[in-house]
């Protein structure tokens, strides 16, 4: 086996710094690494391993989860791994059928004047969307919803705001990208009653879906490789 693999090589490789590798062992998601005399970091095949899945982990599963999944890698603790794998994809799995619901709203939906009619108060629309009410009001802070006031003051929003609501479910739990900001500035730019825009952004969804099956499946190669370099 091949140890002392400087960390300039193995940066190389992988095309990132070697200010990030050692932002990756700060995190705790390499093992320790021991030192020469001179303080250069010794990084073994191991090491190398490790940095193999997180560059590939990371774009499909991002940061967070990759960082769970190998810590409990070192705690040699596989199914745990993989049981956060699963609840991931599970997750993109629910956001899939939840495109499809969109499409199937945005369908239903006659004209205007049905839009206007079908109201639902803010704790209606949280349960339906099974999102928080918390979250619903920080996205219309923001400008990605908006809702009326009854004399009551409460918040009530349309069947169009509500498919509003439910595409920005779609991009909440999105690996952070140019291509999930750009989605979220389209929704929040989205004029009312413009279902073929709403129907692009699903498609847009639809396709960063696909795309980020795609980069699961490049990680979990090399999740693969390291459980089996570690005998898992």
């Amino acid at each position: 086996m091949k140890n002392n693999i400087r960390p300039i090589d193995i940066a190389k490789s992988l095309n990132v710094s070697t200010s990030t590798l050692r932002s990756y062992e700060t995190r705790g998601i390499i093992p320790a690494t021991e030192r020469l005399g001179t303080g250069y970091r010794i990084y073994t095949e191991e090491h190398l391993a490790y940095f193999e899945c997180i560059v590939a982990m990371s774009p499909g599963f991002g940061m967070e989860i990759t960082t769970a999944v190998l810590k409990k890698l070192q705690q040699k603790n596989l199914n745990s791994a993989l049981w956060i794998i699963n609840e991931t994809q599970a997750a993109n799995y629910q956001e899939k059928e939840l495109a499809i619901r969109i499409i199937k709203d945005l369908n239903n939906i006659l004209d205007s004047q049905t839009i206007a009619n079908n109201i639902m108060t803010i704790g209606e629309v949280a349960n339906e969307a099974k999102i928080s009410t918390s979250t619903i009001r920080y996205w219309e802070k923001e400008g990605y919803v908006n809702s009326k006031r009854g004399e009551n003051n409460y918040r009530y929003f349309n069947s169009y705001q509500f498919i509003k609501i439910l595409l920005m479910k779609l991009t909440q739990n999105a690996v952070y990208s140019h291509e999930i900001f750009q989605l979220k500035k389209s929704i929040r730019n989205l004029e009312e009653y413009n279902i073929e825009g709403a129907k692009s952004i699903v498609e847009e969804c639809q396709q960063y879906l696909n795309k980020r099956n795609q980069e699961q499946l490049h990680g979990l190669y090399f999740l693969y490789r390291l459980c089996t370099k570690l005998g898992l």
